[in-house]
Order: structure tokens, then sequence, then C-alpha cells
């Protein structure tokens, strides 16, 4: 054998590259979310892997998606965000009383471009607000992120009906709603799924490319070392939180324009659900390991069980149950690899 076929440990390159491969989580959760489709596809082979139950999918995931990114941060750096739910609702909220207040008799239903770009920079501008606050909060202050988080779902809850009246707004722009909400382009792609695989594709670029995301890494691996080796951790948490309300202030808006109502009791459980993508994705809850292709995966394999025991006529009390074995086993499973990772 060559010296270029073997690895420097003396294995051959080919076993290297394969227990790689195989030890990486992301492809594990790869072959489950292809298993079930393609179970789901034997079950229902005349409903499931069809175009208009696909782009469903697509559209039912990317606001989630979306937050999910968010959450992928924080996750890393060991923290947590509870209120990403709540903070949508708010964004969103802000950003359909402000259309209605620019528009003639507080009825925003024909507003035009210049209305609903204001409705946006308040919903982003909310959602970062939030972010800030979260983000100071936990990173100078000193309060652990699961209390600050927690009390910020609360608070932006209540925010946002006290704003509403604690009743849903409808009078949302038609061309928002026919553009970002129903819109497509490319052939047929709904805007709203361009816009999730938009903001996914940056983050990815950022967290695995950049300073930033290097310096994301480091913070969940070790907070004190990362202070030590000259990464200024407290900033760079501010701006990690920032980031992850800015997403959420983002999904407001695209669920605003696809639902056409502010929907505030209808995301009780969205940071949950974000937490739970995150890490069935393979992003460990003790931070320092983590990655937005494994979150992609991660948060379609609850809406592909979702979807799928819909099609199949399964009793959608299984659904909760069937999401929780799976984000039970993904936890378990980073937990075996941390320790096995100690070991050596």
């Amino acid at each position: 054998m060559s010296d270029v076929e073997v690895a420097a440990g003396g294995e051959p390159i080919e076993r290297t590259v394969l227990q790689r491969l195989l030890g990486a989580s992301t492809v594990w959760i790869g072959i489950v979310l292809v298993v079930l489709c393609v179970v789901f596809s034997v079950i229902r082979p005349d409903a499931f892997p069809t175009r208009f139950t696909l782009q469903t999918l697509l559209i039912e995931t990317s606001v989630l998606l979306v937050l999910s990114v968010g959450m992928t941060f924080v996750i890393i750096t060991a923290g947590i965000d509870l209120s990403v739910g709540m903070v949508l609702i708010f964004a969103g909220v802000l950003g359909a009383k402000s259309m209605e207040w620019l528009s003639p008799n507080a009825d925003a239903t024909g507003a035009g471009w210049g209305v609903i770009a204001v409705g946006l920079l308040l919903s982003l501008a909310g959602g970062a607000g939030w972010g800030l606050l979260n983000g100071l909060l936990v990173a100078k202050a000193g309060i652990p992120p699961l209390i600050v988080t927690l009390g910020s779902f609360g608070a932006a809850l209540g925010a946002a009906q006290l704003i509403t009246g604690g009743v849903d707004t409808r009078t949302v722009p038609e061309k928002l709603r026919d553009s970002l909400g129903f819109g497509t382009s490319l052939g047929g792609v709904p805007n709203l799924v361009l816009v999730a695989t938009a903001v996914t594709v940056l983050a990815a670029w950022v967290l695995h490319t950049t300073r930033f995301g290097r310096h994301t890494y480091a913070i969940g691996s070790n907070r004190e070392a990362a202070h030590r080796s000259g990464i200024a951790v407290t900033r760079h948490l501010v701006l990690v939180y920032l980031l992850t309300g800015l997403l959420a202030g983002l999904a407001g808006f695209m669920n605003l324009a696809y639902f056409g109502t502010t929907t505030i009791g209808g995301h009780g459980t969205d940071n949950l659900d974000a937490i739970a993508g995150v890490v069935i994705g393979g992003t460990s809850l003790f931070g320092g390991a983590g990655s937005i292709v494994g979150t992609v995966i991660g948060v379609f394999i609850p809406s592909v069980l979702k979807k799928g025991f819909v099609i199949a006529q399964v009793p959608v009390f299984w659904q909760p149950i069937a999401v929780s074995v799976v984000l039970v086993a993904a936890v378990w499973f980073d937990q075996i690899r941390r320790r096995a990772r100690d070991r050596k």
C-alpha cells in the first residue's frame, strides 16, 4: 500500500473516512429522514410522494426552519431561547398593527409596498429588540438563559395581547399574501420556501466559514477558554441572541403573510418544536457542536412524521409521542458520543 493510501495514524484513508462518515450524526439523521419518507410512500403511494404533499410540507416547515436556524446558534453556545414562539407572535402583531395604523380606516387590505416595507421593518425590529434584551440579560447580567427567555416568553405574549386587546388582526395586505404568502417563483417554488432557503444558506455560510461561526463554537465548547483566547464572549453572546430574535421577527412576518392573521393562540409549542428540530439534527445541548445542515434535517423529521401520520390516518395523539421518542433518542445518542469522545 502506498504512502498516499495510509493515514497519519497508520490506518487506511478509506477506513478513516468511513469511520468519520459513520460517526457523523447528520448522516444517521439523514438516513432516518429518508427511511420515514420511504415508509410513508409505501403506506400511501397515492398521497405521500406527490408534488402537492411536498409543496405543503415545505411551506408548513418554512417558518419553523427560520426559527430553528436562530436556535442553532444559541444552543451551540450552550444556551437556550424559550421565547422565540412568543417573539414571533409579538413581531407579527407589531407588523400587522403598523400596517393598519398607516392605512385608511385602519384597513390594510389594500395597502401598497411602502406600507408593507414598514411592517416588515417593524417586525424585524420587534424581534431584534427582544433578542437584544435576552442577550444583555444573559451575557451582561449573568442570568441563566433558561430564566431570561422564560420571562421573555410570557412578556412578549403579554405585550402582543396588550397591543391587540387579545383579538387577532386580520386586515393583512393582499399584495403581501399574494406575493410572500402564496406566491411562487422559479417554476412553482413557494416564495416562503425561497426565503427560508436563503436564510438557511446564509446562516450555514456564517456558522461554518466565518470568524463569527468559529467564535460561536468556541464559546459553546469552553466559555472560559474562549475568553482567555481573546474572544469578546459577552459581546458575541449578545449578538447571537440578537440574531435569534431578528430571525423570530422575520418568521413572524412570514407567518403573517401566509395565514393572513396574527394567530396569537397558535404558537404555544413553537419554541419546543424549534429546540426539538435543532437537537434531533445533532446540535448538542451541551454546546460546541452542531450544524445548519443537521438542523434542516432535524426540523423535517417531526414535520414528515406529522404529515405522514395524517396521510396514513394514524390518530393525531400518536404524533407528539413519536416526536418525543425521536427527540429523546437524539439526546441519548449525543450523550453516548460525548462519553466516547471523553474516553479518548
